[in-house]
């Protein structure tokens, strides 16, 4: 693990930075991966999965092995200690959020309380 792995609030799989990367690989050059947490779903608060252009100025940056996500700073707060992966099972394929916050969460897995 490095420096900045062990520095960083919010850390990316291995398996999520190969998802991330595939599925920026369609898009414009410097297209980024944005995970945000919004207010919503069945227990209080969501996670978003967006593609933009870029990161904001005061957005953490996440980057491995090619792949680059960013976080804004309020969402930064709801998921300080989380990791971003990306899962394949039975149930099917998504990028799950690991977050160690979390008091409760539904059976879609984008859905938590704090």
């Amino acid at each position: 693990m490095s420096e900045t792995d062990v520095l960083s609030p919010v850390a990316l799989s291995s398996s999520a930075a190969r998802r991330v990367k595939k599925v920026l690989s369609s898009e414009a050059p410097g297209a980024v991966l944005r995970v945000a947490v919004d207010g919503g779903g069945c227990s209080g608060f969501q996670y978003a999965f967006t593609i933009v252009d870029g990161p904001a100025p005061d957005d953490l940056v996440l980057e491995r092995d090619g792949a680059t996500v960013v976080i804004d700073p309020m969402s930064i707060d709801y998921m300080r200690g989380s990791e971003i992966d990306f899962v394949d099972d039975l149930i099917g394929q998504s990028f799950k959020i690991h977050n160690p916050n979390a008091t409760a969460s539904c059976g879609c897995g984008t859905s938590f309380a704090l």
